[in-house]
């Protein structure tokens, strides 16, 4: 097992892998990007092809979508590579394309493996040109055993979106010596399995010292939220580093709304500042570690393909440990002021930090605060804050839509139109479909 930071020391071991392939390459990303760095990848695979080596692809139709065109595959499909499009829309399953495959996964002849947060584009290596700095993120690198998880990871995914491998070409476990000392835990999560959130969960609860957490896109569960402000209450140093300039705005917005009840439990909460942190790991007491895809929200817990790789040896989490104390060095850390509001600890703003303000914060605000007052006013349970202000916004919402719908009605019988179109085909679809198998 070793440990890779960035694109810096990621790409080069997973070239150099690949160039060395005498059997097989096998990658699973969610974006390949048309840009330098993916175009770089892709004269790669397409070159051990024609020496001969079987490369397998299989890239996420939605990761796809605006990064890259259908030249991009047609060139690598004409080069030989096996490219397959995970969970593309289909008729038969309206609803099904709402889980994505977002693992970042490179097998090389079954003997050496990838796993981290790294997709292949160009924000990853930076835009020295412009002055941006390349993206935070991690990854490791395995061997023994524990690649035969990784392949069998890749088979079962590749299996879902068209013929599958020969069980031959997967490796077994017992096929494989031991590489390292290091006990590993390959976790490939699938929509509606929850292997890593009860993961994360059990960490929360067993940490004793420390629990130190890294995440691109952190958006927690209340029963989550509960377990980490429980850790913190008992005097585990709880500590969350998420990204200042995010890529994905609205989501940071819905992060620091969580932040006051993070912070007034004792939870410690760091925003990176350089252009974007994306890593996913965690760091238990120092012992127990993960570094992987999955992001501390309810899409990667629950909807999506995600895989993560954890670690129980105490050097690599004293390593771990030792990389989350550099990124801290790059961050700023979130503060209650005397008036209980959450901002940075300095006095300025941390250079780089795009805040998520005026329209798109208050907009999240209130959705999570009237989705809360809307769950109590149907169930009636538990105990919500701030009842009026939420109440006020659902009500001026619902008066809006009401407008919409007297001054324009067209626009609400439309809509329903064409969403109860869309289901009804695609139930007479599936319908379809299940007669025929039936028949055969």
């Amino acid at each position: 097992m070793r440990l890779l930071l960035d694109a810096e020391q990621n790409y080069p071991e997973w070239q150099q892998a690949i160039a060395s392939a005498e059997r097989t390459v096998h990658f699973e990303t969610y974006m390949l990007r048309n840009d330098p760095a993916g175009r770089a990848m892709a004269d790669l695979l397409i070159a051990k092809v024609a020496e001969g080596i079987q490369v397998r692809l299989l890239y996420d139709w939605f990761g796809a979508l605006g990064a890259t065109g259908w030249r991009f595959w047609h060139r690598l499909r004409s080069g030989g590579v096996e490219a397959r499009c995970c969970n593309p829309p289909r008729l038969h399953n309206a609803l099904a394309w709402s889980s994505r495959d977002h693992r970042k996964l490179l097998t090389v002849d079954g003997k050496v493996g990838f796993v981290s947060g790294l997709c292949v584009a160009q924000e990853w290596l930076g835009f020295p040109e412009r002055g941006i700095e390349p993206w935070r993120d991690t990854g490791v690198e395995l061997r023994g055993p524990a690649v035969a998880d990784l392949e069998r990871a890749f088979a079962d995914n590749w299996s879902l979106n068209g013929e599958p491998l020969n069980e031959e070409e997967i490796p077994q476990r017992k096929d494989l010596p031991p590489a390292g000392n290091h006990a590993v835990r390959v976790i490939p999560s699938s929509p509606e399995s929850t292997g890593l959130l009860r993961l994360d969960l059990l960490w929360a609860a067993i940490a004793r010292k420390r629990l130190w957490l890294a995440d691109a896109y952190f958006i927690g569960t209340p029963a989550y939220i509960g377990a980490l402000c429980s850790a913190a209450q008992t005097g585990v140093d709880v500590r969350l580093l998420v990204p200042s300039a995010s890529n994905m705005r609205l989501v940071a917005a819905f992060s620091r709304i969580q932040y006051r009840t993070l912070l007034e439990a004792g939870v410690r909460v760091f925003e990176w500042s350089g252009p974007m942190m994306h890593a996913k790991t965690a760091v238990v007491d120092g012992v127990w570690s993960r570094v992987g895809s999955t992001n501390l929200n309810v899409v990667s817990w629950i909807v999506n393909w995600e895989l993560d790789v954890c670690v129980e040896d105490p050097d690599f989490g004293q390593e771990m440990e030792a990389v989350y104390r550099r990124d801290l060095e790059h961050a700023t850390e979130m503060v209650l002021n005397p008036r209980r509001r959450v901002q940075p600890s300095g006095e300025h703003r941390p250079a780089g930090r795009r805040a998520v303000s005026g329209s798109a914060g208050r907009a999240a605000a209130a959705a999570l605060q009237i989705g809360t007052s809307f769950g109590v006013t149907l169930t009636q349970r538990g105990i919500i804050t701030g009842e009026a202000r939420a109440f006020a916004w659902f009500g001026i919402l619902s008066l809006m839509i009401a407008a919409v719908v007297f001054k324009w009605p067209k626009v609400l019988s439309y809509t329903a139109a064409v969403v109860a179109g869309y289901v009804g085909v695609s139930l007479l679809a599936r319908a379809y479909r299940l007669w025929r198998q039936k028949n055969r």
